[in-house]
């Protein structure tokens, strides 16, 4: 084998490397808060455990204020699972430009999707297992994913899980907020689009956000829902699978995949 064939392999172990390094270094602190937690006095230790669990809970006798009341306006909004992560659904026309100015990026579209994640993650098309470590255990830069479509929600997405969530028009302003304060900004106070999306007409842009093993990107989209003051607790949705069974305790399954 040349030198020169053997330089893309030294490459990719150098960045293997490195990760695995960051990983180490990540750990270390770890597990130097676990060896101070086990430090703790005993009843130390079992008043830490109960304001963590405490903590953990809140939220979960949480009152639904997102729900319109008898003779509230309705807006809709919609929970898309895509098996490893989920996307909000919004209509345009319900978009308060003021409140979310960045939607106007997409001034053809009917609809807009909108997911959260790791940057790399999302941005590579096959990531490898270094990637999706690094996305694991440490923490990274994150991107916002918006899609704008015109079709049928159902024809759009006739392969997902989908379900409908029913939002006063003060919560979807809160979840709109919620939305727009992620987006990173520039020195002129503009969002940073970072190149084409997945599929579709889409775009990324950088966030303000970061991403790590607590804050998935289920974690993010549970994040968003309370915001508009669904019953969600955020901590307990780390998976897609989870936030899609809590929200269905409060919103209404309208496809779903046999």
């Amino acid at each position: 084998m040349s030198e020169y064939a053997r330089i893309p392999g030294l490459f990719v172990i150098a960045q293997y490397s490195e990760i695995i390094v960051r990983m180490a270094y990540a750990m270390r602190r770890y597990l130097c808060a676990v060896r101070a937690m086990l430090r703790m006095r005993p009843r130390w230790f079992l008043l830490w455990f109960v304001c963590m669990a405490c903590s953990a809970c809140a939220g979960s006798g949480e009152k639904t204020v997102c729900l319109p009341g008898p003779n509230e306006p309705t807006i809709t909004v919609y929970l898309v699972s895509h098996g490893w992560h989920a996307g909000i659904i919004v209509e345009r026309a319900d978009i308060s430009n003021a409140v979310w100015p960045e939607q106007m990026d997409f001034p053809m579209g009917k609809f807009l999707e909108v997911g959260w994640g790791d940057r790399d993650y999302y941005q590579t098309p096959e990531p490898h297992w270094g990637i999706t470590l690094k996305a694991a255990l440490l923490p990274t830069e994150s991107v916002l994913h918006v899609v704008a479509f015109d079709a049928p929600i159902l024809t759009y997405f006739p392969r997902s899980e989908i379900i409908e969530i029913q939002l006063s028009e003060p919560g979807f302003e809160r979840l709109s907020r919620h939305i727009s304060a992620s987006y990173a900004k520039d020195a002129s106070g503009k969002s940073v689009p970072l190149g084409p999306g997945l599929y579709g007409t889409s775009q990324m842009y950088l966030s303000t956000e970061t991403y790590h093993l607590f804050n998935t990107c289920n974690v993010w989209t549970a994040r968003a829902i309370k915001a508009a003051g669904c019953p969600i607790t955020p901590a307990f949705t780390v998976t897609v699978d989870s936030l899609m069974s809590r929200v269905c305790r409060f919103g209404r399954p309208i496809q779903s995949i046999q």
